[in-house]
């Protein structure tokens, strides 16, 4: 009987959508919701132009005005809606939630002039959201404190993600902030925290606020104005690495900002539920955690051996080598992009170590992009199993992680995840090369664009801005910002022609 009424109520939900398995208007309503967040954010921004006494304060009025119009429109185009989500329509609005954001984001800098194309402006604006920190801008010094802290602010929103941040400050995602976050929030494993998705999401905004501001007093202490510690908390904390200055962290020459945010970058790389044992008093079991045993190792060893060559090749003194390579590694693993240090002037060889933490990222559950070590953990382990079926034909030799076997579905479909991250950064590479840009220089920005990292390698290192790339490659790198942040299935399966098909 049970089964009778879901199948009745099914068919009559498929009758109401015209028999497609996507609730549309449900998908525009949340969308139109999600505008009005976006406005609140562009009051804000004002306010600080405002404080500032900035014309842009008139700037971010006129982009809140557009932004309440277009979603006063969405909602009245939803009338009717059924209040169900399902899995396709959390992947829906998890990717067109950001694509809209950065439309939208983008006309402050375009309408305030402080970009000068379309192109520019909405690059930036994904840049921010991704937190991958890739920057257009020349003259970051010059740039009004509204539309600087609309740049930080829009890294910090998109460090936790768009919707997980709608569903932590609003009730009305309660019915299907499951969905959302699923979708959202991929990764190989979630820690749940709570069985109340809502209240879990609250719980993790307020790890995440806690370190904000322990960042912020500690910059402020260290030497920066209240402006500049807020918007260097929200990049660090993000993993973002949009600074206010052109010369980003090495403008203040301190090596007690350098710690403080070299520390943070780490930190913010942890999967956050691990925060969750340090408040219940666990440290221990936070650092029999493997992944993070094997992140905090990268991040060592790779310090170690950048150390030694700076003192020997570069003539650092051993204090200064340790600080910048430690810096730079952390920024760079972390996917946060802040920099101190041209390492484009570093021996040859580094360049390589810091691609593989370009590539390689932090934990799961974290702000921080690339791969991400549970992956790479699972797949050294099943590489280490392969050999050992190669002796024990007949041994049953499970993937363990922190002593849980992992489904070997799981396991196919991390090894298929990195399988499609190295095919799509060699389709990025050679679109690029085929647009004009160098073979060496195309290679970087790509890998920083998916890993979400920022600045990459010669011109288009941390030193230069990436102004000079073609048109059309500022918005194939767009692209693969969003691939990236959403890691990949997330987006790619809305070109997938079955997931359109009711069937």
């Amino acid at each position: 009987m049970e089964g009778f009424i879901a199948d009745t109520l099914y068919d009559q939900s498929m009758r109401k959508r015209k028999n497609s398995l996507i609730n549309t208007k449900i998908i525009i309503r949340v969308l139109g919701i999600l505008l009005f967040v976006e406005t609140a954010m562009f009051l804000l921004c004002a306010l600080v132009s405002w404080f500032y006494e900035e014309k842009e304060t008139l700037t971010f009025l006129q982009t809140a005005a557009i932004n309440t119009a277009v979603g006063i429109v969405l909602i009245l185009l939803s009338r009717g809606a059924e209040r169900k989500l399902t899995k396709r329509d959390g992947y829906c609005i998890a990717s067109l939630s950001w694509v809209l954001f950065s439309a939208f984001g983008m006309l402050p800098f375009y309408l305030s002039g402080s970009v000068d194309s379309i192109t520019n402006a909405f690059f930036e604006t994904m840049s921010g959201f991704t937190t991958t920190g890739a920057t257009i801008m020349d003259n970051i010094d010059s740039q009004p404190h509204g539309i600087l802290f609309w740049r930080s602010l829009t890294q910090w929103i998109g460090g936790l993600g768009i919707v997980c941040f709608a569903i932590a400050i609003l009730p009305i995602f309660n019915e299907g902030n499951m969905q959302l976050f699923s979708a959202e929030a991929t990764g190989v494993t979630h820690n749940k925290l709570h069985p109340k998705i809502s209240i879990m999401v609250k719980w993790i905004w307020g790890v995440y606020l806690m370190l904000t501001t322990s960042v912020t007093l500690l910059l402020y202490i260290g030497g920066m104005n209240w402006f500049d510690a807020v918007c260097h908390a929200f990049a660090t904390t993000a993993t973002g690495g949009y600074s206010t200055k052109q010369a980003s962290v090495a403008y203040w020459n301190s090596p007690f900002i350098e710690y403080v945010i070299s520390s943070f970058m780490i930190i913010s790389s942890f999967n956050f539920g691990l925060f969750y044992l340090i408040i219940k008093g666990k440290v221990s079991k936070m650092f029999r955690d493997e992944e993070l045993r094997w992140f905090l190792s990268s991040i060592f060893i790779l310090t170690g051996i950048i150390t030694v060559a700076l003192f020997i090749y570069n003539q650092y003194d051993i204090e200064t080598a340790f600080r910048k390579s430690l810096f730079q590694v952390a920024s760079i693993h972390t996917s946060c992009g802040f920099g101190t240090d041209d390492y484009c002037l570093w021996p040859p060889f580094t360049w390589v170590l810091l691609i593989f933490a370009m590539l390689a990222g932090g934990c799961t559950g974290s702000t921080a992009g690339g791969i991400k070590y549970m992956r790479l953990l699972m797949m050294v382990k099943g590489i280490r199993n392969s050999f050992r079926r190669m002796l024990h034909p007949n041994a049953v030799l499970p993937i363990r992680v922190d002593r849980q076997a992992i489904a070997s579905n799981t396991v196919l479909s991390v090894a298929f995840f990195i399988v499609l991250y190295m095919i799509i950064i060699l389709i990025g590479w050679i679109a690029l090369m085929f647009l004009g840009v160098g073979f060496e220089e195309s290679l970087s920005p790509v890998i920083s664009s998916i890993g979400n990292v920022g600045p990459g390698l010669g011109n288009f290192g941390p030193a230069y801005s990436w102004n000079a790339l073609p048109d059309a490659a500022k918005w194939i790198l767009s692209f693969l910002m969003l691939v990236g942040r959403l890691e990949m299935f997330c987006v790619l399966l809305l070109f997938y022609p079955s997931f359109w098909k009711n069937r």
